[in-house]
Parts: C-alpha cells; sequence; structure tokens
C-alpha cells in the first residue's frame, strides 16, 4: 500500500482479518472473539445501531474475521451468531420511538403487490407503520433454506 494511503487511514486494499490479528485462529475461537465484542459492546450500554454496525458492518468485526462468503455463512449458522442477533433485537425493542431519530437512508424495492398487500395488512394488525415492520423483517435472523 502506498505511504499515502496509509496516512490517510485507507486500509481497502488490505485484508482486514490481517489488521484484527484474526488470520490462523481456529473458526471457534473466531467466532467467539466475535460474540465477545458483541457482548462487550452491549454492556459498555451501546445501542443497537452501533452494536450492528461493530459487529456486521462493513467494517465490522464479524467482516474482518469471517471475510469470505463461505466463512461469513457458516458463522452465520453459529449459537454466537444467534445470540448476537438476539442482542441486537433486545437493544432495538429497549429503543422505542428512539430508533426513528438516528440518520437513514432511502432504499427502493420492487415488490409483488400482493406482496405489498399482505405486508401492509400485516403491519396494521401489529399497529406499526409499514416501514417499521419492515425493517424488524430485515433484522430478523434469516433461515437459509428460505434464501434464493
Amino acid at each position: 500500500m502506498r505511504d499515502t494511503e496509509r496516512k490517510h487511514g485507507d486500509k481497502r486494499s488490505e485484508p482486514a482479518a490481517a489488521d484484527s490479528g484474526a488470520e490462523g485462529l481456529p473458526f471457534a475461537t473466531r467466532a467467539r472473539q466475535v460474540y465477545e465484542r458483541a457482548e462487550a459492546l452491549v454492556a459498555g450500554k451501546s445501542d443497537w445501531i452501533t452494536v450492528f454496525r461493530e459487529v456486521f458492518g462493513p467494517a465490522g468485526i464479524a467482516r474482518e474475521y469471517f471475510s469470505s462468503t463461505e466463512e461469513m455463512e457458516r458463522f452465520e449458522q453459529t449459537l454466537e451468531f444467534r445470540a448476537i442477533r438476539q442482542f441486537i433485537s433486545q437493544l432495538r425493542e429497549q429503543a422505542g420511538d428512539a430508533a426513528d431519530r438516528v440518520a437513514t437512508r432511502m432504499i427502493t424495492v420492487r415488490i409483488p403487490k400482493s406482496l405489498h398487500e399482505s405486508l401492509r395488512t400485516e403491519a396494521h394488525a401489529r399497529k406499526t407503520s409499514l416501514n417499521k415492520l419492515c425493517i424488524w423483517k430485515l433484522l430478523q435472523s434469516l433461515d437459509d433454506e428460505n434464501l434464493v
């Protein structure tokens, strides 16, 4: 990497796992370390967004320790992953309306009209907005059998 990139903190050309010291560690050890980092964030009273970003974000520890798609998919099957998702879910529930005051980005997702109607009906039944329902569903653990 060029010195100018180092000075400005640009590490995109280097593998993140090499920086974290995870290289060469057994899979189970890396999974445990990711869990322990998430647990420390929760104990430090971090909000759900911070925990999500620090663990699962593009520069998060899970991405550092499991840089390949195959390893990340394997990690997603672990008890540690499920526990971290539970931490995030609990923090989100505790945040309540505070979660609505964070900076957001908008995306457009094209879905069949029937799915839209189904989601709208479910949101109404739960007395929540369609947006909140979709975010909740996105944050739930995905069942690999249902992935296309």
